[in-house]
Parts: structure tokens; C-alpha cells; sequence
């Protein structure tokens, strides 16, 4: 086990799969390993502190080995709109940019109250895998076609305890359709430009 601050930890245990001790999980997590599990969907998994900075992710990362990837929870100004971003975490979110091609205007990050209420998260721990918990499909998926252009993907397992990776084509392929979720591609421009 590798400390990195007082109150960071990583496992550097790299395990296949859920855990084989599912005591003190949340039902949230359990049945994001119950719906990868159900699809056949192959991952691994690593256990760690919530992670504090984006340093803590990239330690996290290195060990998965696979690129960080944010998941940003957005809503237009009147709240009446909400969506989420993939993206990949060398890319800075520029709202202008998304808004032209989402036909949105004025984005701002959701309140935790919507994650909550909507993907069953909370602040910290978005992840794709929530939008199994979006029964009305308030929550609009966006994908920055750069995330795609990855083998592997990675997210935490509705809580942000734990990391997973698995296929980037299983998430499209099987992961998405089972849910059932639509996504819609988008081309956010890099830091250069």
C-alpha cells in the first residue's frame, strides 16, 4: 500500500473483477459489478482513498495504466437540461465550444441535489455507469470523440473508492445498450487550440 498524503491511499493490488468481500459496499457499487458482470463485460479494479487531487487520479491511472478521463455533470440555466460529459482529462472543458455543438446555452456544473437525484452519486464519484440509476433519462450523454480513440476505458463504480478499466468498446457496445443510453459524439478542441 503506497500513502501519498495523510489522507490519500492507494491499494496497488490490481484485481480482476468485483470484490470477493462485498461487506460495507454501497448498493450503488454492487450494482454496478452485478451490471458488468450480467453483460460479460471483463474489468479491473483497484481500491484506493477518495481520490483528493488530480494527482491522487493519475497515480490511480498509472496503475490501471489507461488515460484519465473526466465525467462532468452539466445543466443549462434553467435546469430543465442535463448532461453528461466524457472527456478526456488533458482537455480543459470549454463550455463555449459545447454549447454550439449541443445546441445549449449557458452550461454550468449540476448541483449535487440532480447527481443525487438522477444517477444516484455524489459529488467526486461521477461515473458513466450511473446513468444505469437514470430510470426517466433526464441525463444526456455527451463523448469526446478523443475517448473514444482509447482501447480501454476508465471510471469509478458509482462511488469514488474504487476505479475500474475495461474495454472502451464494451462501454459502447454492450454497456450502453443494456441501460439502454444514447450518446452523442462531440468535438471538443484540445489545449493547443
Amino acid at each position: 500500500m503506497t500513502h501519498t498524503s495523510p489522507t490519500f491511499y492507494l491499494d496497488e493490488t490490481l484485481y480482476d473483477g468485483r470484490p470477493s468481500d462485498v461487506a460495507g459496499r454501497l448498493p450503488k457499487e454492487i450494482r454496478t459489478y452485478d451490471l458488468l458482470d450480467n453483460l460479460n463485460v471483463s474489468y479491473q479494479r483497484v481500491d484506493h482513498s477518495p481520490l483528493p487531487t488530480i494527482e491522487a487520479c493519475q497515480e490511480v491511472d498509472a496503475l490501471l495504466k489507461i488515460d484519465i478521463c473526466k465525467n462532468l455533470f452539466l445543466r443549462n440555466a434553467q435546469k430543465t437540461s442535463f448532461y453528461l460529459l466524457l472527456l478526456p482529462g488533458r482537455k480543459k472543458f470549454r463550455t463555449a465550444a459545447l454549447t454550439k455543438q449541443i445546441g445549449s446555452s449557458r452550461l454550468s456544473f449540476a448541483e449535487a441535489e440532480y447527481m443525487a437525484q438522477f444517477l444516484d452519486i455524489t459529488p467526486g464519484s461521477v461515473s458513466v455507469l450511473g446513468l444505469m440509476n437514470d430510470k426517466d433519462r433526464r441525463v444526456r450523454l455527451l463523448i469526446d470523440k478523443d475517448v473514444l480513440s482509447n482501447e480501454y476505458f476508465g471510471c469509478h463504480p458509482c462511488i469514488n473508492t474504487s476505479s475500474l478499466k475495461f474495454k472502451t468498446a464494451d462501454l459502447l457496445d454492450k454497456i450502453l445498450p443494456a441501460i439502454p443510453c444514447e450518446y452523442t459524439l462531440v468535438d471538443l478542441p484540445s489545449g493547443q487550440e
